[in-house]
């Protein structure tokens, strides 16, 4: 009888050890019914410089109305943009800052249908206080340091153009690749003016000070925007195309200093 009751309190003993062991093994095993982490689309737009501010406030918009999505910028000198496509670049969207560039997008198969959904002007900036006195394109450049942006950029194109019909002859210290960099240099007092558009120096308003050109609507420079060719975000990218053409697009522009398409 003895041997009987210490083989059913082993018994006993066993089972409980089985529940307890079988109740933590079904806590360690992973939920099957939790949902798969969420996957993010990466739309790569190429734009230019210049647009480097307000397409950094329609990102939050197209974001917020796009779950899932990340814009990434690449902001550079359009002809370099276009350079980067035609060596393979990963871009889904290409936004010039002027129409020669996208033009040249085009011819080499780089890019769809484009768009013009604005324009921009030039316009002298100087550093705060504006050291050198300069006053325009005029002589008050004749001992000062003045850069400008290469003739291959369309910032650089737009000077020429610009002082061709005025029947002006700078004498810039150095050319930039792009308009970022005329900016970069004047607001640090390295230059004492550079030639820009009028949106950068509304953006950089804090840094420098602008100085009009007489004249400056003899050149405009007219943006076009397309989808690339080889993009793997076809329907991601013409919402965003369609962002930037819509009302809410065109007053952030029109915010910035550009001139939008309709006007």
């Amino acid at each position: 009888m003895r041997r009987f009751r210490v083989t059913l309190a082993a018994t006993a003993t066993a089972l409980a050890l089985t529940a307890c062991g079988g109740g933590g093994e079904s806590a360690t095993q992973p939920d099957q019914t939790a949902p798969a982490p969420a996957q993010t689309t990466v739309l790569n737009v190429f734009a230019a410089a210049s647009l480097k501010e307000a397409f950094g406030e329609l990102e939050k918009t197209f974001e917020a109305a796009t779950p899932g999505v990340d814009v990434a910028f690449n902001f550079a000198g359009s002809q370099d943009l276009v350079s980067q496509l035609a060596e393979g670049a990963d871009a889904d969207v290409l936004a010039t800052a002027n129409e020669s560039t996208m033009a040249k997008a085009a011819e080499a198969g780089l890019v769809g249908e484009q768009t013009v959904f604005l324009s921009n002007t030039l316009t002298l900036v100087a550093p705060k206080g504006n050291p050198a006195g300069v006053t325009g394109l005029d002589s008050s450049l004749d001992n000062a340091k003045l850069v400008v942006c290469d003739t291959e950029a369309p910032c650089g194109k737009l000077t020429k153009e610009l002082t061709g019909a005025l029947g002006i002859t700078l004498n810039p210290v150095s050319a930039e690749p792009n308009v970022k960099d005329v900016l970069g240099k004047v607001a640090s007092g390295e230059a004492d003016a550079g030639v820009v558009y009028r949106t950068d120096a509304n953006a950089a308003k804090d840094q420098v000070e602008a100085i009009g050109i007489q004249g400056a609507d003899q050149a405009v420079n007219k943006y076009p925007i397309a989808p690339v060719e080889a993009t793997k975000n076809a329907e991601l990218a013409q919402k965003w195309i369609a962002l930037v053409l819509s009302p809410e697009g065109q007053s952030v522009f029109e915010r910035a200093g550009f001139t939008p398409a309709a006007q």
